[in-house]
């Protein structure tokens, strides 16, 4: 599984994409998913600088994408980006997390949650009583969900690690979401119900809605390979959805 990227990335990065590789093999029967031949690994250019993206995806009975994507910018920029879509008979959160920094700059903004996609934007009891168990966790920078965050849940760490043992701590919790995760899609029941595969669907694609209008994904991105491209990407690769 482990691509040549993230030996160059900052340590953080390099470990959370080995964490979530090892959490997938152990816990879930993983097999390919095909990813559009162009969009596997990419190059371009941004203001004179290299930038790099390497997408690694699979599939499971419980899950339509597993994506987890890498992506650097010169020696500057070094991002993990890592979403779980569920199958649409399974009435699960969607699990993400995202890494954002530099080897020179620290890591300035660290993200983990398992985002609700019921209607009352709840999580299911079964996450809700074993995230409540979690030890506590203090960060000396919080940092603060962005507009469009809603599709949060209560538990959603964000956060910018300022020493090793917050960034050992953001990594755990990484961990312990996942881990989470996996064990109880494990062993899930699929929905047999049309209209609650309906809803299923519904909450994902307002999920991805709310994604797509990440500026700063899409800034970096048009810059690099134009507004159509990256409009592309962030539907097909990104964020996509099965519609309703």
């Amino acid at each position: 599984m482990q691509g040549s990227l993230r030996n160059n990335q900052h340590p953080l990065i390099h470990r959370l994409a080995d964490c979530i590789e090892k959490v997938w093999q152990q816990q879930l029967d993983l097999s390919p998913y095909v990813v559009p031949e162009d969009l596997g690994y990419i190059e371009g250019n941004l203001e004179g600088e290299r930038l790099t993206i390497e997408n690694h995806c699979y599939q499971t009975p419980q899950f339509r994408k597993l994506h987890l994507e890498l992506a650097q910018v010169g020696n500057g920029l070094d991002i993990l980006h890592c979403v779980m879509f569920p199958n649409p008979d399974y009435a699960l959160p969607i699990f993400g997390t995202d890494l954002v920094g530099s080897a020179k700059a620290g890591i300035s903004a660290a993200i983990a949650d398992l985002s609700p996609i019921s209607r009352d934007r709840i999580l299911p009891n079964r996450y809700q009583q074993s995230l409540s168990l979690l030890p506590q966790i203090q960060f000396s920078q919080p940092r603060a969900l962005p507009a469009w965050g809603d599709i949060f849940s209560d538990f959603c760490l964000f956060v910018r690690p300022t020493s090793a043992q917050e960034e050992d701590q953001f990594l755990q919790r990484a961990q312990d979401f996942l881990t989470l995760h996996c064990q109880i899609a494990s062993t899930e029941i699929p929905l047999t119900a049309a209209l609650d595969i309906t809803n299923v669907l519904a909450g994902q694609q307002h999920y991805c809605t709310k994604q797509q209008q990440n500026d700063k994904t899409r800034r970096v991105l048009e810059k690099s390979f134009g507004a159509e491209w990256t409009e592309r990407y962030m539907t097909t690769m990104l964020f996509d959805y099965v519609t309703v």
